[in-house]
This record gives C-alpha cells, sequence and structure tokens, in this order.
C-alpha cells in the first residue's frame, strides 16, 4: 500500500532523515519507534507532504506522491492524526470532526461516517455540542482520532495517541485503535511507548537519529536484545517489573 525509498528530509538546514525506507501493507498495523528526535514524526509529516522530501519517493497504492500537497494526498486516502491533537478549541467537537471531512464531495458518506465515529467513540456523541477545548486529555485524543477518521482514509497515521494519557485512559485508547484496524484500516503507529506499540502491531521500525536500525515482526523485536535494553527497559529473559 505505502512505500518509501531512501527518504531524506530537513527543516531549513537541519537535516532529519537520512535515507528512511519503509512498506506498508494493506490492513497491517506497523510501528514506527524510537527516542525523542529519532525522526518519527518527521517521517510522518513528509509521507503527508507537510514537508517536502529532499530525496527519495514515497508511493501510494502504486502512485508516486512525494511533492504533492498534503490536500491531494489526503483525497487519495492517507490522513493523519497529529502529536499534540491539534484541535481546534474554540470549535465544537462536531465541528471539529466534520472539518475532518473538508475534502469530502459526499455529505451523505461523511454523514455516515460521522455516526460511525460517534459509534465508535459514544463520549463524543454526548460531548459534541460542547468546545473541544474544554474535553479532557483521553476526549481530545479521540476527537482528534474521529477527525483523521473523518475523511473516510485507506491509511491511517496516528503520532503518539497515548502522550499525556494516564494508564487506565492509555489502554482504553489502544483498545479503540485495534478496533479501528479490526474493521479494515491500515495503520501506521508512531508511539513512544515502545511496549503498547510492539504490542499492538505487526511489524515494527526501529529509528534512531534519522534512520531505519531495525526492521522486523513485532514479536522478534520484543526480543530484540537492543530493543529491549533501549525502549523496554529489561534485558532479554528479564520480566517486566511488577506493578501495584
Amino acid at each position: 500500500m505505502l512505500e518509501a525509498q531512501e527518504i531524506h528530509s530537513a527543516y531549513g538546514k537541519v537535516r532529519a532523515l537520512f535515507g528512511v525506507s519503509l512498506h506498508v501493507r494493506e490492513k497491517e498495523l506497523i510501528a514506527l519507534i524510537g527516542a525523542n528526535g529519532a525522526g518519527k514524526s518527521t517521517t510522518l509529516r513528509t509521507i503527508m507532504g507537510l514537508i517536502p522530501p529532499a530525496s527519495g519517493q514515497i508511493h501510494f497504492m502504486g502512485k508516486r506522491i512525494d511533492g504533492l500537497p498534503a490536500r491531494a494526498i489526503v483525497k487519495m486516502g492517507i490522513s493523519l492524526c497529529p502529536e499534540g491533537r491539534k484541535l481546534w478549541p474554540e470549535m465544537t467537537v462536531r465541528e471539529n470532526l466534520e472539518l475532518g471531512a473538508f475534502s469530502r464531495g459526499d455529505r451523505e458518506g461523511a454523514r455516515k461516517d460521522l455516526e460511525r465515529v460517534f459509534d465508535s467513540f459514544s463520549i463524543l456523541r454526548e460531548r459534541q455540542d460542547q468546545m473541544a477545548g474544554s474535553l479532557s486529555g483521553g476526549e481530545q485524543q479521540m476527537a482528534a482520532i474521529g477527525r483523521a477518521l473523518m475523511s473516510s482514509p485507506r491509511l491511517l497515521m496516528l503520532d503518539e495517541p497515548s502522550l499525556g494519557l494516564s494508564p487506565i485512559i492509555m489502554e482504553k485508547m489502544s483498545g479503540m485503535i485495534h478496533q479501528i484496524h479490526q474493521s479494515g484500516t491500515t495503520i501506521l503507529l508512531v508511539e513512544q511507548n515502545a511496549f503498547l506499540a510492539l504490542q499492538m502491531s505487526n511489524r515494527g521500525y526501529v529509528l534512531e537519529v534519522g534512520r531505519v536500525a531495525i526492521v522486523g515482526n513485532s514479536s522478534d523485536l520484543m526480543e530484540n536484545e537492543h530493543v529491549r535494553k533501549a525502549y523496554l527497559g529489561r534485558k532479554v529473559g528479564e520480566k517486566p517489573a511488577a506493578t501495584r
């Protein structure tokens, strides 16, 4: 479905990606993990057309998309739920969701997708007339994911969906993401919580300083010595610390 080949990206004169290559098959859930500053968000923003790659190629459904504006990429079937949610705080939840469908010409389809979002995130139906800025962190994340789903994407990219959430809300959020994936939506997930990301995904990419360092099935990555030490906080054979 998606293939990025030798992507180099930069913020002005500061280089951020150094030849990143990855691919996503239809109906997969792919995790992209790494430390802060590794280039995870930059990878998503480059795929989305928000940062033009300095070199390399990106193909989606067999068509080249690098160099296209973000609005064209959304229409092709890719949607991004950005880090930090980026809701319009002084607009209602419903207005935020409806703006996610701005690129669509089918009002009836958008209406049905709005109902699907309300069915998936029932709290948003209750809060639909409330200002988005007054929602809790977890509710705002649900609204941000719902807005991304309103464009009816074939590929949904999620950037740090668990950021700032309590463990209980984080677990609930992971369940909702699992449901979205099970409904047939392909997902590319950037997540600081490496254990959560690898638990949820089919395959994973480990980014280090703007480069792909390790690629593999998620179960294999969870047993990889380097991944366990650097991102899971324990060695091979060592069990997670007991929690109260």
